[in-house]
């Protein structure tokens, strides 16, 4: 089926769908439940509250093939450069593969490399955590430090968060944010006798990142002088620039410029989670990502769980003109899975021109916002409910708990499931007008009231659901949603793995910075100039 007509099939559906109720299509459909319920990896998904039919999967589905997503994850596994504007490889999922891959970047073997850095996370982690590898002054490390931001930052904290013990053997604290009060807060009770830094930077030349580096380092020296260095360790892909701060050789945990920062949690990134975690769940962490590897490979399209999850986006995108998506997780340890998607969803794939350098023919990625869900239920779930704009939610679930009560968990699944099916079924103003005359109110104030106590329902929803937040169910969840973002990359026409946005703002920022700190003020516009000699220092 030529693209365009793919694209024709899946509009036609979409405007069919606002005439019609998603609930009807269960009747339509009998098979639709298990025809849309998908088993990947240990996670359960349902798109059947998606506003498709059965002739909107299937066009969504051939959109799919017509874009060529078949050949862009053969490409993605191959090691092709299919970052075409760096010529680079994207291979993420030679970092989780099993020892003893045969993976290549370019034609280049990779995997022996990588079973090499991963046998050196091993040891340094173990000897750390037994106590082997001590600071400077005989004390056991028990503090660790991680320095990073953007990518650096967001997989590792979101992996730290999900798989802490209640009772951690290691105090692990992460730091992003270049405001000075965040690595104040970070350091307040360290003992840096008893601190590791871990400095993540690809290029070693991140402002942020560096400016804290420089901060936690001199922290270091003023408690232990030049030995204060030995605290040190770093993951980059610039030996060089890691020599030049400092770092001894044989404290650098390499990766490659085939990793993209929002793809590298599966690298040495997540080095300070393999010494607070312990290696045995972060190896358990990739064999989660591998296997959902496995599933994406072999997977038919139609039963694909990254390809439906990723036309579902498309269908309510591109069909229906939904510009924004929620993501709730009604967990407490994935609270900041909505922050980690955006950086992977929104610089992947927020493009407006193709990587032959023409405009994108349509529109290409939403914004992506959530929280928590019980807190979300208060915040912003009036709008998803009744506001003039329809948000798809993705509700994200942990099917057993065993922490705190027992009778805590069943009622935070008790509100996704509720949320999930309001969004959907709504109450009719009908419904409204019966329960407001049972109450006894008179007709007129039943006029006033009634309308605002009805729901409009048809608002899409997708469920994801694991048994247990188990480290594999992380990975194989972080896993699913890359695998999302690349066949989407490819329906809409851009490249995923570049970030050229990310650049204009900071390079900006080092043009400022001078004024800022007393000098010369290069030329800017009349606001920023007036600000810059507003806040000079």
């Amino acid at each position: 089926m030529p693209d365009a007509a793919a694209w024709s099939a899946l509009e036609a559906d979409a405007e069919a769908a606002r005439s019609r109720s998603i609930l009807s299509l269960y009747a339509a459909e009998p098979d639709r439940l298990e025809r849309l319920t998908v088993e990947a990896a240990g996670l359960t998904l349902d798109l059947s509250k998606q506003p498709w039919s059965r002739a909107g999967v299937e066009a969504a589905v051939a959109l799919a093939r017509a874009s060529g997503v078949e050949q862009k994850r053969a490409d993605l596994f191959a090691g092709a450069a299919i970052n075409t504007s760096e010529n680079r490889a994207v291979l993420h999922p030679a970092l989780r593969a099993a020892t003893g891959g045969n993976f290549s970047a370019k034609g280049e073997p990779v995997s022996a490399e990588i079973d090499q850095v991963r046998a050196s996370i091993k040891a340094f982690a173990d000897d750390i955590r037994s106590g082997a590898i001590r600071g400077a002054t005989g004390k056991r490390l028990r503090n660790i430090l991680h320095v990073g931001i953007g990518g650096s930052d967001l997989g590792p904290r979101l992996l730290w968060e999900s798989e802490r013990p209640l009772n951690a053997s290691f105090n692990l604290r992460l730091i992003s944010n270049v405001d000075g009060s965040e690595i104040a807060v970070a350091l307040d009770g360290l003992d840096p006798e008893e601190t590791l830094v871990t400095v993540v930077s690809k290029t070693f030349t991140t402002q942020e990142t560096m400016a804290n580096a420089q901060a936690a380092r001199q922290w270091l020296r003023d408690a232990m002088g030049s030995k204060g260095d030995q605290h040190l360790i770093a993951v980059s892909a610039n030996p060089q620039a890691v020599a030049d701060f400092g770092v001894s050789p044989e404290r650098l945990f390499a990766f490659r410029d085939w990793v993209g920062g929002r793809y590298s949690v599966w690298s040495a990134v997540s080095l300070s989670c393999a010494i607070a975690l312990g290696f045995d769940v972060f190896e358990a962490f990739l064999a989660g990502g591998a296997a959902m590897d496995a599933h994406f490979l072999s997977a038919p399209l139609e039963r694909n769980a990254p390809v439906l999850l990723a036309m579902a986006q498309v269908f309510n995108r591109n069909g229906m003109g939904r510009a924004a998506r929620a993501v709730i997780p009604y967990s407490r340890r994935l609270r900041l899975l909505p922050l980690f998607l955006q950086q992977l969803e929104m610089e992947s794939n927020g493009k407006s021109v193709s990587p032959d350098g023409k405009p994108v023919a349509h529109a290409t990625a939403p914004v992506v916002f959530g929280d928590q869900g019980a807190n979300a239920q208060h915040a912003f779930f009036q709008m998803l409910h009744q506001g003039t704009d329809i948000v798809p939610v993705e509700f994200v679930g942990v099917a057993r708990n065993d922490e705190g009560p027992a009778s805590a968990h069943p009622k935070l699944l008790a509100n996704m499931l509720a949320q999930s099916e309001a969004l959907m079924i709504g109450r009719s103003e009908a419904e409204v007008r019966a329960v407001l005359q049972a109450k006894g109110l008179d007709p007129a104030a039943i006029d006033v009231l009634a309308p605002q106590r009805t729901f409009p329902g048809g608002r899409p929803s997708t469920l994801i659901v694991m048994d247990r937040l188990t480290p594999q169910a992380l990975g194989a969840l972080i896993a699913l949603y890359e695998h999302k973002t690349l066949v989407e990359g490819a329906v809409w026409g851009i490249n995923s793995f570049d970030q050229w946005g990310v650049e204009l703002g900071k390079a900006m920022a080092t043009r400022i910075l001078p004024a800022l700190e007393g000098g010369a003020s290069a030329p800017h516009d009349p606001s920023t100039s007036a600000w810059i000699e507003r806040l000079k220092r």
